[in-house]
């Protein structure tokens, strides 16, 4: 019993310190929103800016200063597999939706999550601009601002997120419509709403990273939902390999169909 409780302290411990991280990083990167920031192009035509730069120097020196035993992921660090050596990982996305904070929009977040044993036991979405913080621990609920978040219940229409031609092969494969909704280039924040309630699902497509994910697939499913892969499988993070296939996020009976679906989008 006090082993459980020692352990829960300390869980508890270290989503206080990546939740005020977040906070302060969110700090940080709104000094460059709206600025015009100095903007790169990296492979694949995927953006960074020196305000994703700068909050991932801020997060990296802060937060392993205050754990010097935890591994280190993130978007822009480059990767360094040491990091399967410690138990616990910070996975890390600076600036989750760079197209949109670049874009002077609402929509993207600092994403912080913590993976023991490849599963986030922590995690964090920060949205500055919405003054939305997500957060949850490990057997803790999720969170809103402080209120706790569920998944939406079964609706007859449900609202669908990501690429169209995974939705459309979702409105094929059950012979009914689902309502698509306004693609939001944070892949943390989309499953955030489907956390939230706010939408049902998600697709993701393939070549997501854990970074876009760690933080958001806790929220997820403390909020009553989940994040799987093409088997049905729950993610498995912080491992050799960073980048995954096909994914589906929500829950009930909605997520089983989209899951059926994934194979054909690997």
């Amino acid at each position: 019993m006090l082993e459980a409780e020692n352990t829960r302290t300390d869980l508890l411990s270290d989503l206080s310190l990546i939740r005020e991280a977040a906070r302060e990083a969110g700090e940080i990167a709104m000094r460059f929103f709206k600025q015009s920031p100095e903007v790169w192009w990296k492979e694949g035509q995927s953006p960074v800016s020196e305000a994703d730069y700068a909050v991932d120097k801020f997060l990296r020196e802060h937060l392993l200063q205050a754990r010097p035993d935890y591994g280190w992921l993130s978007e822009e660090t480059t990767d360094n597999l040491e990091r399967m050596q410690n138990a616990r990982t910070f996975v890390v996305d600076p600036i989750d939706g760079t197209r949109a904070f670049i874009e002077g929009k609402a929509t993207w977040c600092v994403s912080i999550g913590i993976v023991e044993a490849g599963r986030p036991i922590a995690g964090v979405l920060d949205c500055p601009v919405k003054n939305e913080i997500f957060d949850a621990a490990a057997g803790g609920g999720a969170r809103l601002n402080g209120h706790i978040i569920t998944v939406a219940p079964t609706r007859s229409e449900p609202a669908v997120g990501g690429p169209k031609t995974m939705i459309d092969a979702l409105d094929h494969a059950d012979r009914r419509d689902f309502r698509s909704v306004t693609y939001v280039p944070s892949l943390a924040y989309r499953i955030a709403m489907v956390a939230r309630g706010e939408i049902d699902a998600t697709f993701v497509k393939p070549n997501s990273h854990d970074w876009d994910l760690a933080a958001a697939d806790l929220i997820l499913e403390e909020a009553g939902g989940m994040v799987v892969d093409a088997t049905g499988e729950r993610l498995a993070l912080a491992t050799a390999n960073s980048k995954h296939g096909p994914l589906a996020a929500g829950s009930g009976a909605l997520l089983g169909k989209m899951t059926r679906i994934l194979p054909r989008f690997r």
